[in-house]
C-alpha cells in the first residue's frame, strides 16, 4: 500500500460500531504481547468495552477520523479539545491506532497530517498526546512529527500501572 491510497474521512455516529471494533482490534494488536492475558482482558472488558467505545462516538465525545485503504478501515484517530494546556488552546490526540498489517505504510502519517490540519483550522496552539514509555516505535514516530516530551502520567492497564510520556507540538 502506498501513502496516496490512504483516504481519511471524518467519522460520525453511523461509524460508531466500526470505530469501536477497530479500536479494540488495534489496541489489542499493539499491546497484547507486552502485557499479561489477565490485564489485557480486564482492560478490554472495562475501559475498552465495545459498548463504551460506541457511546463515545454516538455522544460526540471527540473528533473521530477513519483511515481507509480502498474499502478497508485500517486506522483511526480520536481527538479531544483539552482546556488544561495553553488556556484552552490545545487539542489532544487521545488515540491514533493503525492496523498491524499496514504499520509503516503511510497510514499513521496520513492520520497525523489530518490531525494537525484540524488543529490549525480550530486555531489551536498546541497538539498533545500520551504514549506508553515502552512504545519506542510510536515515540520515534511522534518525535519525527515534532512532538517533544513535557511530562508523564499513569495509565492503568488492568492491574498494571504503566507510565505514559506526555508529548506536545506547538503549532
Amino acid at each position: 500500500m502506498k501513502k496516496k491510497e490512504v483516504i481519511i474521512t471524518r467519522a460520525g455516529t453511523a461509524d460508531a460500531e466500526l470505530i469501536a471494533d477497530l479500536s479494540r482490534s488495534t489496541f489489542y494488536q499493539a499491546y497484547a504481547k507486552a502485557n499479561t492475558v489477565d490485564d489485557m482482558e480486564r482492560f478490554m472488558n472495562e475501559q475498552f468495552a465495545r459498548e463504551r467505545l460506541i457511546k463515545e462516538v454516538v455522544d460526540g465525545n471527540g473528533i473521530f477520523l477513519l483511515a481507509y485503504d480502498g474499502n478497508e478501515a485500517v486506522g483511526y484517530v480520536r481527538m479531544r479539545v483539552n482546556h488544561q494546556l495553553n488556556n484552552g488552546d490545545a487539542i489532544e490526540i487521545a488515540r491514533l491506532y493503525v492496523a498491524a498489517h499496514v504499520i509503516g505504510k503511510g497510514v499513521g502519517s496520513a492520520l497525523m497530517e489530518s490531525c494537525l490540519q484540524i488543529a490549525k483550522d480550530m486555531q489551536m496552539k498546541t497538539v498533545w498526546l500520551g504514549v506508553w514509555e515502552k512504545n519506542d516505535r510510536a515515540i520515534t514516530f511522534y518525535q519525527k512529527w515534532g512532538f517533544e516530551k513535557f511530562g508523564e502520567q499513569i495509565f492503568q492497564l488492568g492491574t498494571d500501572r504503566q507510565t505514559d510520556y506526555l508529548m506536545k507540538k506547538m503549532l
